[in-house]
């Protein structure tokens, strides 16, 4: 069985050539990636795009917007989006630190070197290494790769590494194995995203039709 460093490149080959790019992650600007990291937490994309499209419609997609606005009335917004009142209390606690830290600019807190700046993010309410390292990758075009429930599963099931691993020692095990690449991060996790749920499933996983069967041990 080849290496860590081998088999994860070979599944990254694998997906690439069986799903094709992912275009991943949706939105327009930086702000409205990083806006979409926190309302994805614990919801599907179909309803953050709700909630998003609700913040479009009434011009509120922006820092300057969202720091004018009551929690309550942000919540009402974002409602789409599930845990509405957690999630506008961690949207406010973003757009206070990017109005405080870099003036509301998101090109000013890209300047920001990478490990200081996922540092200052994990301090944020509700913002943990997930949602923070969505915003340095999607948003902020850093190389940090994210791990997400998907990734630890299909990992886990291949005997590559144990689910119940940290966080840091499932996105290292990333960091070494692959080239330190924003445009690569971005669509192997796209790709491991896609293959959770279409095949890697929760309950019963789909392992004999998924593209990675070759690699079960």
């Amino acid at each position: 069985m080849p290496g860590h460093e081998d088999i994860l490149r070979k599944f990254f080959e694998r997906l690439y050539d069986f799903f094709g790019p992912r275009q991943w992650w949706p939105g327009e600007t930086p702000f409205e990636v990083a806006v979409g990291a926190i309302l994805t937490q614990n919801t599907n994309w179909g309803n953050v795009e709700k909630a998003i499209n609700n913040l479009k419609r009434q011009r509120l997609l922006s820092a300057r917007a969202l720091n004018k606005m009551t929690e309550g009335n942000l919540s009402r917004v974002i409602k789409p989006a599930g845990y509405y009142n957690v999630k506008s209390k961690r949207l406010k606690s973003f757009v206070s630190f990017l109005v405080g830290e870099y003036r509301g600019s998101m090109r000013r807190m890209a300047k920001e070197k990478t490990d200081v700046l996922r540092e200052k993010l994990l301090r944020i309410n509700g913002i943990g290494p997930e949602t923070a390292d969505s915003i340095l990758l999607y948003a902020l075009e850093k190389p940090v790769f994210v791990i997400d429930a998907y990734t630890k599963r299909i990992l886990s099931r291949h005997c590559i590494i144990g689910y119940d691993n940290s966080y840091d020692e499932f996105q290292e095990l990333f960091h070494k194995s692959l080239q330190k690449d924003v445009k690569l991060y971005n669509e192997y996790h796209a790709l491991l995203v896609e293959t959770g749920k279409v095949f890697c499933k929760p309950g019963v996983p789909l392992c004999s039709q998924c593209p990675l069967n070759v690699f079960l041990r």
